[in-house]
């Protein structure tokens, strides 16, 4: 009988009841109860996982049902670890769990759209024009640009096809690098560790290009500026099963249950074996309830915190003279020994450069790179050496690049001197900068023993270590006599446990126990004290100083490269392990060398106009010890004379066309480098960074992809509005009374200065809404690819568990299709092209010895302009552009020819880019590519990244690891032996993760006995830190830093920017006006802004943002 039929029956009479009456035996269709019996029924299982910069790169199992995804579950077949060590599973979260509702949801970008203005324009232009001068047409005349411009974020967009797309994408690019240079193109994309093929296929094409990649980082303050100051290295960290290895855990403004939930169960684990658990943090965290102890800062004073935890520490365990670790530790593995110069300055002495064997008679036989050999005094002869080490061992010289204690050149054993306190020449008052209020004076003086060394000169030089100058900096009284030192911690002096109270409303006693309970448990167990620190310190202006508080607590401790203990800092999915095999792919090194690369922070500031609204005076936070110049200049001045002497990158670089330059030099018959050096020196070339309101410098075309940078990581979105996108903004401030720069050219403000916005994503998100074109990218599920984190030792895949839906596309797909139009559009148009390009003074090559003291100014007529010394390197390279297709889908052939590496290291690849040849088969077609291995699919391109990564090839890593002992004079290859005949695949991902294995391009070991922890083989293998010293620095030897008062840790208190000034009673309502300082913990419902529109996190959220006011505020309103 037919459905209907039996519900006309539903009030017919039973058939049988039992029961008393209460039950009726019936006879009816059951066949509805089939949905929820085969809800759970599957066809396949695939492994994937989730590309979203969570750090939790968790491996899931997605089922599929007839074609269709139809729900996902954690995987739970992770190696086990050692028997001492908890598994890492289960690992997932709720957010991960949702995923799967994007794939088929209304939020989904189904189709390629363009703005519709644009659109009518195009296809009208079209009919009489070529692509180029169509483009040309529309967007080089300010009125027809403005039409669609000016309705950017306002909706109105049609659907297009794949075609026609990659035909105006085409059109824009290769217009733009005729016009105005290659450089006018850029993209952002965050993270490539989450998602590491489809962050490659678009820098793959911008680098060949000639377009520039931006950083992503830095620009949202998830770099801790911190970490390459003290140890030279971007950031690494140990993985979260270090720290069930920890015997006395602090936990510091990161709320790991919430935002590291697949990790958090290390956390709470670690406590039933007795560690001890700090929680601090401003407000209460999830963590906080796991926490022994819990601190409660002012938001913005956790500098204060950590400084007077370090005076406890050097008072206690160093002053007092209670751990021989704690000093044995020092000597070794950081620059406390070192000697540092002092100079006079206004009637005091001051902290100036570390001295250097330059500096002394005879460069102290050191003939390789003097300038930069720092020096220690030996314990036993009072003699001064240049301990191994320093970076001036790692260039120009073999084998004495570590860090055993000997003098580098002789190899004779050396106990450099901590202190010379005991064996001073003088005891005289030094000035350190205090930036803590009006309880102090700015220039504290504190009594500091030192010595007197002639130079070779003839004159006297002032020398102390950095040990002494620590103590001093600390307040330490150490019978020396003199002001401004604490006799007990009960005086209110800086940086005292009494003196943080009034900054930081933590009780002294508190700090008092933390502090000690940290450096005794660190004495006795030989380092294993951690601290896992979060971004949310990091946010805050002065959040090196936070950071570097806390990190010479490690340090004073001996903890870092301990496992158990050390810095673990965990922001954004950061670790991209197999990063040496990637890097070629992402930035087309296996076929033009160098690429273009460009800091996030630097280009947003000057593009967006946010330089014109600054109202803080550099004057305002410079050192009493600041030489004037600082008040000159304002923060945009900064960065562009770091852009013209080589510090930072540029992008534009220079005002004239690169591919101009090149033809002006050829047409006078001069070298290419030797006539824009001229030309710049004799300023009729400029850069751009010195006019970035020309129009000539604007950015022109962007990509953004795998980001939704207008809706999350886009900081000063209004700015971004107003003068990048040229639309519609909210921006309350404007330029009245703000800090006119003293180098910088100001114009009137430029507003939409990008001419195409195109935005790949696989969901509506708010950077699409203000796109001009966007184009719909294939889901997590939907694409294949590779997944790393800092937070586990695996590799994971991304995989096809359906192919993309609708007309979506793999990133790699959809890059390919516009260099393959871009070849056929941009080849005819500007056929082979010489490109000048201007690359940084690099860390980890021998130009960061650029300048070794106070660097030299060439504009200002100090010096002569250098490339590669003074001011940034200059290459040309040659681009074909009718090749840009085949070269993105080929390896090319600089890998054979040249070889690969990473961090100052390199070795030869040509096996490997045989091997290659035979998993992804060669090109067969004539031209540049043939012969070569094919880049044709994502899984070829994660091939090349496998085949050629030391993590994830061992007869690599063997490689990577005998080139790292030839500058250390170590044999360090052992490390790698065990895993030497080791290859991972790309299936062998999908079948079950697989663990990565040791490099010398990070710090720690991928081994069975010890869990990762960052700094390790420096350690335990005596390989130096990437620093001046080859040592972890506490003191920082820059120009810039001294003039800020940073060159040793300081507390420098929340600023204000004046921003809000303008706003305060601007709309007066009769109510009282209060301004809220909020702070933005992550939420618990989505990763940055994917999964907040997530219907099932929205339902669990009981939808909508949630707003925490104090009652003391609500209050007050």
């Amino acid at each position: 009988m037919s459905h209907f039929l039996d519900r006309l029956n539903f009030f017919g009479k039973p058939l049988e009841t039992f029961s008393n009456g209460h039950g009726a035996v019936v006879n009816e269709d059951r066949t509805w109860e089939n949905s929820y019996r085969q809800r759970w029924q599957h066809d396949k299982i695939v492994r994937s996982t989730h590309g979203v910069n969570c750090t939790g790169s968790c491996s899931w199992k997605v089922y599929v049902k007839n074609g269709l995804i139809t729900w996902e579950t954690q995987q739970t077949d992770y190696p086990r670890t050692r028997p001492d060590l908890p598994n890492h599973e289960p690992r997932g979260c709720p957010r991960g769990a949702s995923y799967s509702w994007y794939v088929y949801s209304a939020q989904r970008v189904k189709y390629p759209m363009v703005r519709g203005r644009l659109m009518d324009m195009w296809r009208e232009a079209r009919k009489t024009m070529a692509p180029v001068a169509a483009w040309d047409y529309i967007s080089q005349n300010p009125e027809r640009a403005n039409q669609y411009k000016s309705i950017r974020g306002l909706g109105g967009f049609v659907r297009a096809k794949w075609d026609e797309v990659n035909e105006i994408i085409a059109a824009a690019n290769a217009l733009t690098i005729k016009k105005y240079g290659p450089d006018r193109i850029v993209g952002f994309s965050p993270i490539p560790a989450m998602s590491m093929v489809s962050y490659a296929a678009g820098t793959r094409y911008l680098s060949l290009i000639g377009g520039v990649a931006l950083s992503f980082y830095d620009w949202y303050c998830d770099l801790p500026p911190a970490s390459p100051q003290v140890w030279g290295e971007q950031t690494d960290v140990p993985e979260s099963a270090d720290w069930y290895n920890s015997t006395y855990l602090m936990v510091w403004g990161s709320n790991v249950p919430m935002t590291r939930t697949p990790d958090a169960h290390f956390y709470t684990e670690v406590r039933y074996k007795g560690t001890k658990t700090v929680a601090i943090s401003s407000d209460y965290g999830e963590m906080v309830k796991f926490g022994d102890i819990w601190l409660a800062p002012k938001q913005g004073t956790d500098a204060a915190l950590a400084m007077a935890m370090g005076h406890v520490i050097l008072k206690e365990f160093h002053a007092n003279g209670k751990s021989e670790y704690f000093r044995g530790y020092a000597k070794q593995y950081t620059d406390f020994p070192m000697l540092v110069m002092l100079k006079e300055k206004n009637g005091a002495l001051v902290l100036e450069y570390f001295l250097r064997a330059s500096h002394l008679a005879n460069n102290l036989d050191e003939t390789n790179n003097p300038e930069w050999k720092t020096l220690v005094i030996d314990e036993a002869s009072g003699d001064i050496s240049a301990p191994a080490g320093s970076i001036g061992f790692r260039w120009g010289e073999s084998g004495k690049w570590n860090l055993e204690q000997k003098a580098g050149t002789s190899g004779k054993p050396i106990d450099p001197r901590l202190s010379l306190i005991d064996c001073s020449d003088a005891v005289l008052p030094v000035g350190f900068p205090y930036f803590g209020g009006r309880d102090a004076d700015d220039m504290l003086m504190r009594n500091v023993p030192v010595k007197m060394v002639q130079l070779a000169d003839g004159s006297a030089a002032v020398v102390a270590t950095v040990y002494d100058l620590t103590m001093a900096n600390y307040g330490i009284d150490r019978g020396l006599g003199g002001g401004n030192v604490a006799k007990d911690f009960a005086d209110d002096v800086p940086y005292t446990p009494a003196w943080q109270v009034k900054h930081t409303g933590v009780k002294a006693a508190d700090v008092i126990t933390v502090a000690r309970e940290f450096a005794e448990n660190a004495d006795k167990t030989q380092g294993k004290s951690m601290v896992i620190v979060g971004a949310a310190l990091n946010h805050w202006y002065n959040m090196d100083m936070t950071y570097r508080g806390i990190i010479n607590m490690l340090m004073m401790c001996g903890c870092v490269g301990k496992s158990g203990g050390g810095w673990a800092h965990y922001v954004g999915q950061e670790k991209l392990r197999p990063q040496t095999g990637w890097t070629p792919l992402a930035f087309a090194l296996d076929w033009n060398r160098p690429m273009r690369q460009m800091n996030g922070t630097s280009f947003f500031y000057a593009h967006t106009s946010q330089w014109r609204h600054e109202k803080l005076h550099t004057a305002e936070i410079q050192s009493p010890s600041a030489d004037g110049e600082v008040e000159k200049m304002a923060l945009i001045d900064y960065n562009a004379k770091s852009e013209r002497m080589g510090w930072l990158p540029s992008a534009p670089q220079l005002e004239t066309n690169p591919l101009e330059v090149t033809r002006a030099a050829e047409a006078a018959g001069k070298d290419v480098v030797q006539y824009a050096v001229e030309q710049i020196k004799s300023g009729k070339l400029n850069f751009s960074c010195d006019d970035p309101d020309n129009p000539a410098n604007f950015p022109r075309n962007m990509f953004v992809w795998r980001s939704n940078i207008l809706g999350s990581s886009g900081k000063g979105h209004e700015y971004f509005l107003k003068y990048l996108l040229g639309t519609q903004n909210a921006l309350m401030s404007d330029e009245d009374n703000c800090i006119k720069p003293k180098d910088v050219k100001i114009r009137p403000a430029a507003e939409g200065k990008l001419d195409l916005l195109v935005v790949l994503d696989f969901r509506m998100s708010t950077t699409c809404l203000y796109g001009d074109i966007v184009l719909p990218t294939a889901t997590w599920y939907e694409k294949d690819d590779l997944n790393t984190s800092d937070m586990h030792p695996f590799i994971h895949p991304l995989s096809e568990a359906v192919q993309p839906l609708w007309q979506s596309k793999s990133d790699w797909e959809i890059y390919k299709g516009i260099a393959e139009k871009f070849a056929e559009i941009g080849g005819e148009y500007l056929g082979t092209q010489k490109d000048l390009i201007l690359t940084p003074l690099l860390h980890d090559t021998p130009g960061e010895l650029g300048q070794p003291f106070d660097p030299k100014d060439w504009r200002a007529g100090e010096c002569e302009p250098i490339p590669g010394k003074t001011m940034p390197s200059m290459t040309v390279v040659e681009r074909n552009y009718r090749d840009v297709y085949k070269k993105f889908t080929s390896i090319g052939p600089l890998l054979e020819s040249i070889g690969n590496g990473g961090k100052g290291i390199g070795w030869k690849t040509g096996h490997e880019i045989d091997v290659l040849r035979g998993i992804n088969r060669t090109v067969l077609d004539e031209g540049v590519s043939k012969g070569q291995p094919r880049l044709d699919t994502a899984i070829d391109a994660a091939e090349m990244i496998l085949s050629l990564a030391p993590e994830t090839n061992g007869h690599v890593a063997v490689k990577a690891w005998d080139a790292l002992s030839k500058m250390t004079g170590r044999d360090h290859k052992h490390l790698a032996l065990s895993r030497e005949h080791d290859t991972i695949r790309f299936r062998d991902v999908q079948a079950q993760p697989r663990k990565i294995i040791s490099s010398p391009t990070w710090s720690g070991l991928e081994s069975e006995e010890v869990s990762y922890s960052a700094g390790y083989t420096n350690v335990h293998e005596l390989i130096p830190w990437r620093t001046l010293t080859g040592r972890q620095q506490f003191y920082q030897d820059h120009l810039w830093m001294r003039d800020f008062g940073e060159g040793l840790c300081v507390y420098k208190p929340a600023i204000n920017t004046k921003t809000t000034t303008s706003m305060l009673g601007a709309k007066p309502n009769g109510n009282a006006e209060i301004a809220l300082n909020f702070i933005t913990p992550h939420q618990k419902w989505g990763i940055h802004s994917t999964y907040s529109d997530n219907l099932r996190m929205l339902t669990l959220s009981r939808g909508g943002p949630h707003v925490w006011l104090s009652e003391i505020d609500a209050k007050t309103a």
